[in-house]
């Protein structure tokens, strides 16, 4: 379903746990990370979309979220013709999409890559709000700077000091401004690494949300439990 443009409608999502963190996760078989997102089916509604998407990408129920806010108006981005199938050039040009903000009010264990049978994501982590850029395709990367940016301001405890954003929102962090953050991404393979895992206890244990891997802590140098590995 196109509109006139050549864009097809599409739902985006952010989503936060309680200490304003977002969901970050990694497309299956690549190193791209990326917020959930999906098209809108016909006769759908963006919400509606949304919640389907939800449960579909990340196994969530509409009672383990609160909706925060949405993006007032369609973000767009177009796709290069070489991710464009070839019988759909000339008529797709992109993703026109309305994001939303979620609070997670269920728990970790309630996420689960593996909802349906075709899973987006092999691994996913809490991250900070201002995502890295870097790790995200590059033609989706304006629309990210532009949905974090206008659904900021409904983030709860979240400094918002534009520094600190710019920082996030460049995905060319220098190493100075990773030591600054206290995360060296050491092993994690990425270019630029300003990334925080969520915290763990030394010791600690617990079980993994379906589909999900535990990465050490950058900082800490806590290893992986090899009990736990993939669920």
């Amino acid at each position: 379903m196109l509109d006139r443009d050549g864009f097809r409608p599409n739902v985006g999502i952010i989503l936060l746990n309680q200490r304003s963190q977002v969901f970050w996760g990694k497309r299956i078989r690549t190193h791209s990370w990326q917020f959930p997102q999906g098209g809108i089916d016909r006769g759908e509604n963006p919400e509606q979309a949304m919640f389907r998407e939800l449960h579909e990408e990340v196994g969530l129920l509409p009672q383990h979220v609160q909706v925060l806010a949405r993006t007032r108006d369609w973000l767009r981005y177009e796709v290069p013709d070489r991710f464009i199938r070839r019988d759909a050039r000339g008529h797709y040009k992109g993703q026109k999409q309305i994001w939303f903000l979620l609070h997670l009010v269920g728990h970790d264990w309630d996420l689960n890559l593996r909802a349906t049978d075709h899973p987006e994501f092999d691994a996913w982590r809490w991250n900070d709000y201002w995502v890295p850029l870097d790790v995200v395709v590059e033609f989706k990367r304006g629309v990210y700077e532009m949905a974090l940016t206008e659904l900021s301001r409904f983030v709860p405890r979240f400094d918002a000091r534009p520094d600190h954003r710019n920082r996030y929102l460049r995905g060319g962090a220098h190493q100075r401004d990773a030591s600054a953050l206290g995360a060296t991404g050491a092993g994690m393979g990425l270019a630029n690494p300003p990334i925080h895992f969520h915290p763990v206890r030394s010791g600690a244990s617990f079980e993994l949300p379906p589909g999900a891997i535990f990465e050490p802590d950058p900082q800490t140098g806590l290893a992986a439990d090899p009990h736990l590995g993939k669920t």
